[in-house]
């Protein structure tokens, strides 16, 4: 086998869309041995725990891994599984393109994005402080000793580190992304007037190491700026390079414009690791139904082949979902139609096999 590669197929409507995308990238021929492991609600059960240890192990081992949308239970020991993932195994880029595609009716035609997020510091880090606990009463004097700051007794806080370390290697990351993937502009967004010792930091980052890309053009735009140009212009923009949180609001906010959360692939890659993921949610409302739409999971697999060097097989898979939904006739019911999650799948197979080798 040439690729070994975990399968996470995840929670609610994971195990159909996985399947789904297994399928596809079965048809992509390119010999992969698929790894099972759990993680998420359904891995309570069998195993005991939201994230086993052999799952990450796994990851380890094979360096590569899909997973299907996972269930955090309320009150289990993490925030989330997804970002013990990502901490766990420092998978500090999240990329998320925004493509528009054939069939799909949007305000906002002809947008080509890719969001690159820091994934592991900023708001996302974890720290914080429950209000009216001691832990927040110490902070409250703390902060009133060293900066005369006075916080009400009845906040909760959330900590924002953003480091150096953090702040260059997504910069020359998402440098390096452009520069490989012949995109044309990184857009740094920030908040460093208000937030100049965060913020301030990851623009800095990018003012000092875009010297080591001279041939990427880049600029910088605050955010709620860009939030306003998104929304009247999103084609302007090509590689938006963001610190944690806002990449997470903006990385929605491009997958509205271009007909939502079931049309986006999306990865979390690391200089030793790499998860590709379908980033919508479970939706156990419609679990077993076989009503998703896979192709968000299915472009997430296109990616990881991208990732593993299958650029045919990738431009295939690419083109199999366009043809697909350009013709229009098998749709899952969220796109307008009544076809099953299986069956949307094997539609694009059938076009992904059908079409002559793509460019690389």
């Amino acid at each position: 086998m040439a690729h070994r590669i975990v399968l996470i197929p995840g929670d609610g409507i994971g195990p159909e869309v996985a399947a789904a995308a297994k399928l596809v990238l079965d048809a992509a021929d390119v010999g992969i041995e698929w790894i099972e492991m759990p993680a998420g609600a359904g891995a309570v059960e069998t195993h005991g725990e939201l994230l086993p240890d052999e799952t990450l192990d796994a990851i380890r081992s094979c360096r590569v891994a899909i997973k299907g949308p996972i269930t955090t239970p309320v009150g289990q020991g993490f925030r989330s599984v997804n970002v013990a993932l990502r901490q766990g195994l420092d998978l500090f880029a999240a990329v998320r393109p925004a493509r528009s595609l054939p069939g799909v009716a949007t305000r906002h035609p002809h947008v080509d994005l890719v969001i690159v997020r820091e994934n592991t510091e900023d708001l996302y880090k974890g720290i914080e402080f429950e209000r009216d606990s001691e832990q927040a009463a110490a902070l409250r004097q703390r902060m009133r000793d060293i900066a005369g700051i006075e916080l009400r007794p009845d906040a909760g806080v959330t900590l924002k580190p953003i480091s150096v370390t953090g702040a260059q290697r997504i910069v020359r990351f998402a440098f390096d992304y452009a520069r490989t993937h012949g995109r044309h502009r990184v857009t740094v967004g920030h908040k460093a007037n208000v937030m100049r010792y965060s913020d301030g930091i990851f623009l800095q980052a990018a003012i000092e190491d875009a010297r080591e890309f001279p041939d990427v053009p880049w600029d910088e735009i605050q955010i709620d700026h860009l939030s306003a140009q998104l929304a009247r212009s999103p084609q302007a923009f090509d590689v938006l390079l963001l610190p944690n949180l806002y990449g997470d609001i903006i990385s929605d906010l491009c997958a509205g414009l271009v007909g939502g959360l079931g049309l986006i692939p999306g990865a979390n890659i690391g200089w030793e690791y790499a998860v590709f993921e379908a980033v919508h949610g479970s939706a156990p409302d419609i679990a077993g139904q076989q009503k998703a739409n896979p192709v968000a999971m299915i472009l997430s697999g296109a990616m990881m082949l991208r990732h593993l060097g299958e650029m045919e097989a990738a431009a295939n898979v690419e083109w199999g979902v366009d043809e697909t939904l350009r013709k229009g006739e098998i749709r899952t019911p969220d796109l307008g139609g009544t076809a099953t999650t299986m069956a949307l799948a094997e539609a694009i197979a059938a076009e992904a096999m059908a079409w002559a080798p793509g460019p690389s």
